[in-house]
């Protein structure tokens, strides 16, 4: 049994635990990307949309793994994460990293996301 979501993969403007903040219009989102698990092995499902808004990383996706789609269901996890390519960044302090100009590799469903805002808002299914 698959289920829908939606939510932010990415959020604008805000610094994430790693030290990166990422600004509105670095990203290039000119091909699909893959569901993937923690950021890695097989898709767990399909990203069907994802669209930079003035919020961040909008995706909607269905996750086809039935164990993740229960957990996900359940409100064990919520998070999301990206896997990308720097193409234009600067350091503008001792340890934030700004970024300008990214590839979108990948959506992940995480435990804990790097981004804490990065998270699964909707559900259906």
């Amino acid at each position: 049994m698959s289920l829908r979501f939606a939510g932010y993969a990415a959020v604008f403007d805000r610094v994430d635990r790693g030290g990166d903040v990422i600004r509105a219009g670095a990203f290039d989102v000119s091909a699909p990307v893959p569901l993937l698990w923690h950021h890695r092995g097989a898709p767990v499902g399909v990203v069907e949309r994802v669209v930079p808004d003035s919020r961040g990383l909008r995706v909607i996706g269905r996750i086809d793994d039935p164990a993740l789609a229960g957990m996900v269901r359940g409100g064990g996890v919520s998070g999301l994460s990206i896997g990308y390519r720097v193409r234009a960044g600067v350091r503008t302090g001792a340890a934030v990293r700004e970024l300008t100009a990214l590839d979108l590799i990948e959506v992940s469903l995480v435990a804990q996301p790097m981004q804490p805002l990065a998270r699964v808002h909707a559900i259906s299914g």
